[in-house]
């Protein structure tokens, strides 16, 4: 299976790096991405919107040609959805990790601070508690001298849809700050949070307790818990 990972603000494709061997050494194809406007540090992002980042990802579909499992993490979620909108005739699974599906009118997140064009990685007092269990001194620091900011228009830009057919590509959820056990609770009751999600037919959750950076924390569980689901589609 050619698998195809986007990664989530301010990271780029080798932030896979420590998830992709169970996977590659299972016989699957990674297909890692970097996104426009995170080449390098002084890489230009005027312009660079939700809709480049999402065309990026439909770019790599074509051009694998086969079906493909997509990979996001955090605001990769909302492009790989973007993607599947465009492409559901050739995306057999979605893997959201830590993240889940933004619908039409939605945005990933507009209240990040920016400098001009961009959105360089805040200080970890804005962050919640839950966002960073387990990622420790060092793996914040290790973070931090590889984060690359984030073009501003792809945090606040407006996701569009237009095929609901994409309410039929199965979906898996790797839950990690919150348990599923909150986001069933969370659908049950109608949260607008859930509400895209909600409308996809075949939904597998799969609980990996940590903070919001998974491929730092628990780079091995997230592998195997994203080989698991690839295994579950072939």
């Amino acid at each position: 299976m050619d698998i195809i990972m986007v990664p989530g603000f301010w990271l780029d494709a080798s932030s896979w790096s420590e998830v992709t061997p169970p996977l590659v050494a299972a016989g699957h194809r990674v297909h890692p991405l970097t996104m426009p406007g995170l080449e390098a540090i002084d890489a230009p992002r005027s312009g660079i919107g939700l809709r480049d980042h999402i065309e990026a990802v439909v770019e790599a579909v074509d051009a694998v040609g086969n079906p493909v499992v997509l990979v996001g993490h955090s605001g990769g979620g909302a492009i790989i959805h973007g993607a599947v909108d465009a492409r559901p005739e050739k995306v057999v699974r979605a893997v959201y990790v830590d993240s889940g599906p933004l619908g039409e009118g939605g945005v990933i997140n507009d209240e990040l601070p920016a400098q001009g064009d961009a959105v360089p990685l805040p200080p970890w007092e804005l962050f919640e508690n839950e966002d960073l269990v387990d990622l420790n001194e060092d793996l914040r620091a290790a973070f931090r001298s590889r984060a690359i900011p984030e073009p501003k228009g792809v945090t606040s830009d407006k996701q569009h849809l237009h095929d609901v057919r994409r309410y039929d590509v199965p979906a898996t959820i790797i839950a990690c700050e919150f348990p599923s056990s909150l986001l069933a609770e969370w659908i049950e009751s109608g949260h607008p949070f859930v509400a895209e999600l909600a409308r996809i037919n075949d939904v597998e959750f799969v609980d990996l307790p940590t903070g919001h950076w998974p491929q730092f924390t628990k780079p091995l569980e997230l592998g195997e818990a994203i080989l698991a689901a690839v295994d579950r589609t072939v």
